[in-house]
C-alpha cells in the first residue's frame, strides 16, 4: 500500500530548488538594497518587494534567510551602520509573513498573506524606529524617518502581494515545485 507524500506549496528545505530560490531572492534583495530613493532623513529602499515576495513563496526558514542575510549583506556592502538591525528586523519580518501566508486561513491563503504582510510592516517600522534610536543615538532622527519607514513597508507589501497573487507568481511557482516531485 502506497502512502501519498504531503504536497507543500514551497520547495523542501535543503533541496536544489529551495537553495536556488533562496539564492535568487537573496541576490535580488542585495541588488535592490544597493540603491535608494532619497527622502528626508535617509533613503527609501525597494528591497522589501523581494523580501515579501520570497516570504509568500518560501517556507518561514527560507524567507528568514532571504530577508535577514540578504539585507545584512546589502547593508554590509553599501551602508554598514544598520546591518545588524536589518538582519534581525527583516529576518523576523520575512519569517512572520511566511508563517501567516502558509499556516493560517488554509481555504483563503491570500487572507493569511495579508495578515502576515500587515504584521510584517509593523515589525519593520517598529524595529527600524527602535534601531535608529540605538544606532544614531537620537530620537529625532527616528521620528523624522518614521513616515518613510511606513511608506517603504507599505510599498514592499503592496508590490509583493501584487506580484505573488495579482501576477499569479504563486500559482506558477507551486506548479513548478510540485511538478519536480
Amino acid at each position: 500500500m502506497k502512502t501519498a507524500l504531503k504536497q507543500t506549496a514551497y520547495p523542501t528545505r535543503g533541496s536544489v530548488a529551495w537553495i536556488t530560490t533562496c539564492a535568487f531572492f537573496m541576490a535580488l534583495t542585495i541588488a535592490l538594497a544597493s540603491f535608494g530613493i532619497p527622502v528626508p532623513g535617509g533613503e527609501l529602499y525597494l528591497c522589501d518587494i523581494a523580501i515579501t515576495t520570497a516570504a509568500m513563496l518560501l517556507d518561514p526558514i527560507g524567507a528568514m534567510l532571504v530577508g535577514g542575510i540578504g539585507t545584512f549583506i546589502g547593508d554590509a556592502l553599501y551602508y554598514p551602520a544598520p546591518m545588524y538591525i536589518s538582519l534581525v528586523v527583516h529576518g523576523l519580518q520575512a519569517f512572520t509573513i511566511s508563517w501567516f501566508a502558509h499556516n493560517t486561513f488554509k481555504n483563503k491563503p491570500i487572507i493569511g498573506a495579508i495578515v502576515g504582510l500587515v504584521l510584517g510592516v509593523v515589525i519593520l517600522v517598529t524595529g527600524y524606529t527602535i534601531g535608529k534610536i540605538y544606532v544614531y543615538s537620537t530620537v529625532e532622527y527616528a521620528i523624522l524617518s518614521f513616515p518613510f519607514e511606513v511608506l517603504q513597508g507599505t510599498i514592499g507589501a503592496s508590490c509583493g502581494l501584487m506580484l505573488t497573487y495579482g501576477c499569479h507568481l504563486k500559482q506558477i511557482f507551486e506548479k513548478r515545485v510540485n511538478r519536480r516531485r
